[in-house]
C-alpha cells in the first residue's frame, strides 16, 4: 500500500468542518497533519492528533505536508495557491476556483511549471441527484435534448455574516458561490457553450453582492441550458428540469450528505447514508413507442469518492477528477455572465 498523503487544511470554517476534515480524517489514504485556525481552537476537539497552525505561511512551511487544502475565502485563493505551489505543495482549491478566469489560467500555468498536482473541489459532481441526471443524459432517455434548467434556490432574506461571500469584494455573490456548481455541472453534461446571456443583480435591500442570477447558455444545435439562483424561494420548483424530444425528467435536490454532516455523522469510504424510501424524481418519456411515466429514486452520493480520486491521481497516476482546465471554463462563463449582465448583450465564448 502506498504511503498516505500528508495533508493540511488552510481554514476550519464550515467547509473545513463539513467537507474536508471529516473525509480526510476517515480515509486511510490520508493523514490529517495540520489545520489552520487563526484565533480559535475548534479543531482540537475532533482532530487533536493534528497540528494547530495560526497562519497559512506556517502550514506551507511544514516540510512533511504534501497536499494543502485551500478552503479560505475566494479573494485569497490566488495568493495562497501561488504560495503553496511555490513551496512545492500539491493543492486542492475550493470552488469558486478563483475570482476570474485570468487568475485561474495563471495558477494552472504555475502548477504545470512546478509539476505539482492541482485539483478544484467540485463536490456536487458527487451528489446522488446529479448522478441521476447524468444517467438520464448518458443513456439518452429523453431523445435529443431541447431545454434544461438547473436551479439553486434558497430563502435567505438577510445577510449571512460572511462578507467574503456577500460584501463588496471581487468574487463575492451568489453567481460565484452557487452558480459555480451549476455551471460546472452544465459543462460536465453538455460541454462548453458557445455564448452566454445573463441577468445578474441584487434583490435584497442594503446588500452589495449579487444574490440573483439567470444565465442562458447557448449551444450550437437548437438547445438551451438555463442556470438560475435566487434567495427569495420559500417554495421552489424542481431544481433540475430536462426537456427532450421524447419527454421530460424532473429531479429534486435530494442528496443528504450535507445534512448528515451537519448532524455530526462521520463519513466513510463505503456508502455511509442509506437511500430514503421515497421517490425524488419523475421520468415521463417514450420508450419503444409507448408512453411511460414513472417516479424515480436516486442513490446517495459519496464525497469520499472525490478524495479517493485525488489519491489515485497523486499516487497512481490516474486522471485528475477536477483539473484546473475544467474550472477555467467555469470561470470564463462567470466572467461572461457578469459582462453580459452589465452590457445587456449576448457574449460569445468560442
Amino acid at each position: 500500500m502506498s504511503q498516505p498523503i500528508i495533508t493540511g487544511i488552510a481554514s476550519f470554517g464550515m467547509s473545513g468542518k463539513l467537507f474536508h476534515a471529516p473525509f480526510i480524517n476517515a480515509n486511510p489514504h490520508y493523514e490529517l497533519r495540520a489545520i489552520v485556525e487563526r484565533h480559535k481552537e475548534d479543531s482540537r476537539e475532533r482532530y487533536s492528533g493534528s497540528k494547530l497552525y495560526r497562519s497559512f505561511e506556517e502550514l506551507i512551511a511544514d516540510p512533511e505536508i504534501e497536499l494543502v487544502i485551500i478552503n479560505t475565502p475566494v479573494q485569497t485563493h490566488f495568493e495562497y495557491a501561488v504560495k503553496a505551489l511555490e513551496a512545492g505543495k500539491h493543492i486542492v482549491v475550493e470552488k469558486p476556483f478563483m475570482v476570474n478566469a485570468a487568475e485561474a489560467e495563471a495558477v494552472d500555468r504555475l502548477a504545470k511549471e512546478k509539476n505539482r498536482f492541482l485539483c478544484v473541489y467540485q463536490n456536487r459532481r458527487y451528489d446522488g441527484d446529479f448522478r441521476a441526471i447524468r444517467d438520464v443524459v448518458t443513456e439518452n432517455m429523453l431523445g435529443e435534448l431541447k431545454e434544461v434548467e438547473l436551479r439553486y434556490d434558497r430563502y435567505r432574506t438577510g445577510h449571512s455574516g460572511k462578507d467574503h461571500k456577500e460584501g463588496n469584494k471581487p468574487g463575492a455573490g451568489n453567481l460565484h458561490d452557487l452558480g459555480a456548481h451549476l455551471i460546472d455541472q452544465a459543462i460536465q453534461l453538455f460541454g462548453f457553450p458557445e455564448a452566454v446571456f445573463a441577468d445578474v443583480f441584487t434583490m435584497r435591500k442594503n446588500m452589495e453582492a449579487n444574490d440573483y442570477f439567470e444565465v442562458l447558455l447557448y449551444y450550437p444545435r437548437p438547445f438551451r441550458v438555463r442556470i438560475k439562483g435566487t434567495v427569495f424561494a420559500k417554495e421552489s420548483p424542481y431544481p433540475f428540469i430536462l426537456q427532450g424530444e421524447n419527454g421530460t425528467f424532473l429531479q429534486q435536490r435530494s442528496d443528504l450528505q450535507e445534512t448528515k454532516l451537519l448532524e455530526g455523522v462521520v463519513p466513510s469510504v463505503e456508502s455511509w447514508i442509506a437511500t430514503p424510501e421515497g421517490f425524488d424524481g419523475v421520468l415521463h418519456t417514450t420508450i419503444n413507442g409507448e408512453d411511460v411515466r414513472k417516479q424515480t429514486r436516486s442513490e446517495m452520493g459519496n464525497y469520499m469518492d472525490y478524495y479517493e480520486d485525488v489519491y489515485n491521481a497523486i499516487r497512481n497516476g490516474q486522471p485528475n477528477p477536477v483539473p484546473a482546465s475544467d474550472a477555467i471554463l467555469t470561470m470564463k462563463v462567470i466572467d461572461a455572465a457578469l459582462e453580459s449582465s452589465r452590457e445587456r448583450r449576448v457574449i460569445p465564448l468560442v
